[in-house]
Order: structure tokens, then C-alpha cells, then sequence
């Protein structure tokens, strides 16, 4: 991906910053760790820092918004975390797939051990409580709340809602810690920056939206060019680039100006809009690492 004409992305918020502080002090009171990661971009969604911040404590991968990826990619995505010895499902916070999956896999797989420990000392009813993490606009809170079956948590489709942390009690036998999303301080990589910025995990207020836009429309035309022709009726030629994609839409949608010049801005929100929305299609925007021969 060509960023060269993007400026360099940094978001770090304060109340990031206290994140860590609060995932570090209060890991001692969970028994594992419940890693919530955007389907589309999993390995970008996933806080480099959080192997680090988590240390040895069992982890499970939830692999969220699958109703929004593209399914085959998803499964590669499911049995690489496998392979790299973490349990892993596919779920979707709002039409609740998956879900019914997570707390048997957890019991039965992430704390196998530890079941089997508290049953041989008579402890069956002690509460397996779980730390939730992850990026911010990921659905931490839309899915603890579907798991809690209420609207326990804030929800909201911006990053940074979640500020403190929220114990959530399921039931007798299971309590959700739920901590703020965290990003980490610098990007090393911007690709993983612009990828996170296509799905709305860093706030649009920080970027250029026409650019952004863009640089999705390039990425859609050369991996999913049904996708664009389906949903915007519009006729793709190999030189087109970012801008004339951005215009094409923008004419074929009649977001016209005075003069009749093409709002591209106006075509850049709908394009980031509608593909965050799914009525792109279902899209990944990174593939699982290859493994070295």
C-alpha cells in the first residue's frame, strides 16, 4: 500500500495510556483473557503490546464482525491462531453468531486445566471470571451485552467509548471484566494504520477522508472488484486510481456541485460509510502470514 502521500498516523489518547496501567493491576483477578479482534483486519486489530500486558495468563482470540468478512478468509484466520496454539472462533456481535460457542470452548479448552483442578478440590461453583480487550471500536460492549443478554456496557459507534473499566456479571458462574479499548503509542507500520483507519478503529477526525477513501477504493478494485461494480454500477478499467474510482462514484451516486464538479467528499464518506456498514459486501483486508519454508 503507497502512503507517501498520507501523513504519518498517531493516536494515542490519554485514557489509552491508563488502559495498560489498568490491564497490568488488575490481571491478577481473572483467570483468562478474552482477546475481541475485527475479522476483516485481525492481525492489525490485534495491540502488539498485549502478549507483553497479558503475560502467561490463557487467552482465547474471538475473531468479531465475521458477518462482515469475507467467510473464507475468516476460516484461514480461525485455524492460524490455532496453529499458533490459541483458541479461536468466529462470532458476530450483533446477529449473534458464534456466540453460544464461546463460554464452552472456554471451559472445556482455554481452562481446561483449571476445571479440572477445581473439580478434583470440590470448587465446581467457584466463577471463572474473564478480562475482555481489545482495540477500541472492535464490539467489546455490543457483544458483552449480548452475552449478558442487557445493555450493560456503553455502545457506541465511534472509537474510545469505553473509558473505565465494568465488571459484568453473566451468571452465577461467569463475571467479564470489560477494559477500555487500547491502541499502541506509535504505528511501526502504516499499512496497519490505514487499515484500521478503513474500519473506523481510529477516529476519521484525525485523517484525510479523501485519501482514505482512496486508498479503499484501490485496495476493493484490485481484490474485490465485484463488490464496486455491483453496489456502484460503475465500470472499472485497469488505470483507474483512487481519484478516478472516488469520482466515479461520486458522479454515478449525482453528488454534483456548482460548476459541475464532482463532491468527492461527500462520495469518500459514503464509500467509507457503506463499507463499514457490509453494504460493500463481505471483505478482509489482510490474508494470515505464510509460514517460512
Amino acid at each position: 500500500m503507497d502512503n507517501s502521500d498520507m501523513k504519518q498516523i498517531q493516536w494515542f489518547p490519554g485514557h489509552m495510556a491508563k488502559t495498560r496501567r489498568l490491564i497490568a493491576s488488575n490481571l491478577s483477578l481473572v483467570d483468562a483473557v478474552v482477546e475481541i479482534l475485527d475479522a476483516r483486519t485481525p492481525l492489525s486489530s490485534r495491540n502488539p503490546e498485549m502478549d507483553k500486558l497479558t503475560r502467561n495468563k490463557p487467552r482465547m482470540v474471538l475473531l468479531n464482525k465475521c458477518d462482515l468478512a469475507d467467510d473464507k478468509a475468516t476460516q484461514l484466520w480461525v485455524n492460524y491462531f490455532k496453529n499458533c496454539g490459541c483458541a479461536a472462533l468466529a462470532v458476530d456481535c450483533k446477529s449473534g453468531k458464534g456466540l453460544k460457542s464461546i463460554l464452552p470452548t472456554i471451559k472445556n479448552t482455554v481452562l481446561k486445566e483449571l476445571m479440572e483442578k477445581r473439580a478434583k478440590n470440590g470448587m465446581t461453583g467457584a466463577a471463572i471470571r474473564l478480562m475482555i480487550v481489545g482495540i477500541p471500536n472492535v464490539g467489546k460492549s455490543s457483544l458483552i451485552n449480548k452475552l449478558a443478554g442487557s445493555k450493560r456496557a456503553k455502545v457506541e459507534d465511534r472509537p474510545g467509548v469505553t473509558r473505565t473499566k465494568q465488571w459484568v456479571k453473566l451468571d452465577n458462574n461467569t463475571e467479564l471484566l470489560d477494559m477500555p479499548g487500547v491502541l499502541w503509542p506509535k504505528f511501526e507500520d502504516q499499512d496497519v494504520a490505514i487499515r484500521l483507519a478503513f474500519t473506523g478503529a481510529i477516529s476519521d477526525d484525525i485523517l484525510d477522508i479523501e485519501t482514505l477513501a482512496m486508498k479503499l477504493l484501490s485496495y476493493l478494485a484490485e481484490n474485490y472488484p465485484a463488490s464496486l461494480t455491483e453496489r456502484y454500477k460503475i465500470e472499472l478499467s485497469e488505470e483507474d486510481k483512487g481519484f478516478e474510482l472516488l469520482e466515479k462514484v461520486g458522479k454515478k451516486r449525482g453528488m454534483m456541485i456548482s460548476g459541475g464538479e464532482i463532491n468527492t467528499e461527500r462520495a469518500a464518506i459514503t464509500v467509507l460509510d457503506e463499507f463499514r456498514s457490509g453494504k460493500l459486501g463481505k471483505i478482509t483486508l489482510e490474508a494470515p502470514p505464510q509460514k517460512e519454508q
